[in-house]
């Protein structure tokens, strides 16, 4: 029997028969309901039967094998397990030590003194230098490999054994040389008629620098020189590392033929000279930076850019972007280095023969140049800049002899002394292969067109 409706005034209640939607509604939400609890109870596996435990057989206590001891470890060796090592490549940064390295990874410290500790090893890893890389595998801190090339052929290698701890030895890959003849003709510049030979910018900085005293590279190159040059190419596995030293050159500059031989004497040194025996080496270099143009020659009446009047250029201009390195032009002391007048920052050499060289508008001093220290043939004293009276960067160079001002282009640079009378035979011996090489190179004969 349907309950009866209560009256509003005897209740707060009022029961209602539910509607035929409410049923309706809940008999869906039932359907769906049991639908997936169906379907997450059909994708259980069904459980496996249960198997039959095997009898235990009856073993006295005394007869069962006591729990494996934990493995000690020797020297302090922490054990590694399945854990994999932390690999490190560092680049070595200037000032950087070993100490530093480890300090900065915060490897152990211990295990740097026993490496530094063993045979040879202190020595090569204390010579660590800027731009050297090292090889670095460790675990928490505990150093299990290291690496470092020690030259082309040779690689320091320190590992940790599990019985004596750190270990080094030097693994060794011999190389291989192969000697190579090439020619080629300048039509834009030296470094892209090398590259089209087949060489690399190594050899085309070499082959300026054997003839840098005779040639200026940086203004008496043409169109149509041309060059022979013999060297070794020199691999490793099969790879290649490096050029090695030129051992023949011929150049042509504009119709002039210079040759060059490197012939190494019984005591070691090794220089270039003429197939005659006489040494291409001079007391100054031509040019004292490597390849620029020339913005100013030597001139008695130049207009200058800057004064706006007719005054002497006693010099020449080398244009070269800011911070090229300026080579001294020969040996010397320095007997003056600072800011003159419109030289602005200025280098002075004071050399042999009544000769002084001058090298201005420099942005800065290389390190240990300063009056009264002596410099070597080559050996970077500055930078270039635009210090003092200088509309664009450049380096001003004087040469002066007693005072005198001299084109340093055209001015006869003194030589140096031939091959030694009792090395003449073993010299021609030993260089005329070298010297038949350049004739025996395929292609046309040098000549300057």
């Amino acid at each position: 029997m349907p309950p009866t409706e209560q009256s509003p005034t005897k209740g707060f209640l009022q029961l209602r028969w539910p509607s035929p939607g409410f049923w309706l509604k809940a008999g869906a939400c039932g359907i769906v309901g049991w639908s997936l609890l169906h379907g997450a109870l059909s994708i259980l596996p069904d459980p496996a039967p249960a198997a039959a435990t095997p009898a235990r057989p009856l073993v006295p206590p005394s007869a069962r094998a006591a729990p494996a001891a934990p493995q000690a470890h020797l020297a302090g060796i922490p054990n590694l397990g399945s854990a994999a090592l932390s690999t490190i490549d560092v680049i070595v940064a200037r000032n950087d030590t070993l100490d530093h390295i480890f300090r900065r990874l915060k490897l152990n410290l211990a295990d740097l003194a026993s490496m530094r500790s063993l045979p040879k090893v202190r020595e090569a890893l204390d010579s660590l230098k800027p731009g050297d890389s090292l090889h670095l595998e460790h675990k928490d801190g505990a150093l299990y490999a290291l690496e470092r090339r020690l030259n082309e052929s040779e690689i320091l290698k320190v590992s940790r054994d599990p019985q004596a701890g750190l270990k080094a030895d030097v693994l060794v890959n011999p190389l291989e040389t192969r000697m190579r003849t090439v020619r080629g003709v300048i039509d834009s510049s030296l470094f892209e008629a090398v590259a089209a030979a087949g060489a690399h910018d190594q050899t085309a900085v070499a082959l300026a620098d054997i003839f840098a005293w005779d040639v200026d590279f940086v203004l008496d190159v043409r169109p149509g020189d041309a060059f022979v040059v013999t060297y070794p190419e020199i691999y490793r596995d099969g790879t290649y590392v490096k050029d090695g030293p030129i051992m023949a050159a011929e150049f042509v500059n504009q119709g002039r033929d210079f040759k060059a031989l490197r012939y190494t004497d019984p005591d070691g040194g090794s220089h270039y000279y003429t197939p005659d025996g006489k040494s291409l080496h001079k007391a100054f270099l031509r040019a004292p930076l490597e390849f620029t143009r020339v913005s100013s020659r030597f001139n008695s009446a130049r207009y200058h850019p800057i004064l706006n009047l007719i005054r002497a250029h006693k010099g020449v201009d080398y244009a070269a972007p800011m911070g090229t390195p300026v080579k001294a032009a020969g040996d010397g002391r320095v007997r003056f280095a600072g800011i003159k007048g419109g030289y602005g920052n200025v280098v002075e050499i004071e050399h042999s023969a009544s000769v002084v060289t001058v090298y201005g508008h420099l942005s800065r001093f290389a390190r240990g140049i300063h009056v009264g220290s002596h410099v070597t043939q080559g050996v970077v004293i500055a930078y270039v800049g635009m210090t003092g009276l200088a509309t664009g960067p450049h380096l001003h160079y004087e040469y002066r002899v007693n005072g005198v001002f001299k084109n340093p282009q055209t001015v006869v640079l003194p030589g140096a002394d031939p091959i030694e009378a009792r090395w003449r035979d073993d010299f021609l011996a030993k260089t005329a292969p070298l010297l038949a090489s350049l004739s025996a190179a395929s292609g046309p004969m040098l000549v300057s067109r």
